[in-house]
């Protein structure tokens, strides 16, 4: 069925963002986080696109997320390792284990081992094994590909940044590691003392600015487009939406299109958003519900049943009104939109 909002999806603009972050990268490889359902854009053909542009390494969650990419035959690490149900998918050989705690270790060596990554943590307290288990001897017969570990504080200019780098270099050598991997979007923003072998793009990727030194290399890559359903006008002094929270002060023609929060357009736009026609920026009005959002379009008499309307939504932009997070507003883009790639 012909869906009635839809994600206008940029090929071109994605692919540069990974060339511009390839290039930063300096001699470091630049891989990919396809993870989440490609932030929520479609990983499928999200990672088409990549590796068609010379990306070679790609990253995912779990192992249903590297299932579905499988049949692209393409490198990819399971960033969350191995638990004892997904040893068949693992033992598969589609994609490779990014191995986090001791028991994951003992685990892949206790089958039999095989080519993996190793997360280690330097600061996060979030997922890895530690510098003293490494010191000794946890990876001992391990076939590591890449140890990698995970920025805290990129996005912002944190003394946390270097210390972390530095506990990281200081792992160079210690492991049969054939790479080492540090920088996310924000760390590659950080400079080429992040990169070491190879960096692992997120966010910018798609279009997110998760530093302002970023914002003049980075591309939108996603825009949202949904249809008008009825158009009608609303009376001075009338109110529009769930618990009246916008009156109008004049006779004001209101266009109602199919989009809400369901769909990842979150209450935060209520009374904040906007919507274009053409190049006529149009206010949301009223608060945002589960389907239904509310757009002013006193200014643009053209706007009628049926037609397609603009949602402004460049990331760090529409993050800024909404006061949800880049990463947010991308992967909760819902499953309703037609995603349609130009």
């Amino acid at each position: 069925m012909p869906a009635p909002l839809r994600l206008r999806l940029d090929g071109d603009a994605l692919v540069q963002n990974w060339r511009t972050l390839d290039r930063m990268s300096g001699r470091a490889a630049c891989g990919a986080a396809v993870k989440a359902n490609g932030y929520g854009l479609g990983a499928i053909e999200v990672a088409r696109r990549l590796a068609a542009a010379g990306c070679r390494d790609f990253f995912v969650s779990n192992w249903q997320e590297a299932a579905e990419l499988a049949p692209l035959g393409l490198t990819v690490s399971v960033l969350h390792g191995v638990r004892d149900e997904d040893m068949a998918a693992a033992s598969a050989g589609f994609a490779r284990p990014v191995l986090n705690t001791v028991g994951q270790v003992a685990r892949w060596k206790a089958a039999g081992g095989g080519l993996c990554d190793v997360m280690v943590d330097t600061g996060m307290n979030r997922l890895g094994v530690s510098t003293d288990d490494i010191a000794a001897g946890l990876l001992d017969g391990l076939e590591l590909k890449t140890l990698m570990s995970h920025l805290a504080c990129a996005d912002e200019d944190s003394a946390m940044n270097e210390v972390q780098r530095n506990r990281f270099a200081a792992l160079a050598g210690r492991t049969s590691a054939r790479r080492l991997s540090l920088a996310n979007s924000a760390g590659i923003g950080l400079g080429t003392d992040y990169a070491f072998d190879l960096t692992r793009p997120g966010l910018a990727l798609y279009g997110g600015i998760p530093r302002a030194d970023l914002a003049d290399a980075i591309r939108p890559v996603a825009a949202i487009e949904a249809q008008v359903l009825q158009r009608r006008q609303v009376g001075t002094g009338q109110t529009v939406g769930y618990n009246a929270t916008w009156t109008a002060t004049t006779d004001t023609e209101v266009a109602i299109v199919n989009l809400g929060y369901a769909d990842g357009y979150f209450r935060g736009f209520s009374n904040a958003g906007t919507a274009r026609a053409g190049d006529t920026a149009l206010p949301v009005i009223g608060r945002v519900s589960m389907d239904l959002v509310a757009i002013d379009v006193s200014r643009a008499p053209s706007v009628h049943e049926g037609m397609w309307l603009a949602l402004d939504f460049v990331f760090p932009e529409a993050a800024a009104v909404s006061g949800v997070s880049q990463y947010e507003l991308l992967t909760s883009l819902g499953a309703r939109f037609k995603r349609w790639w130009i």
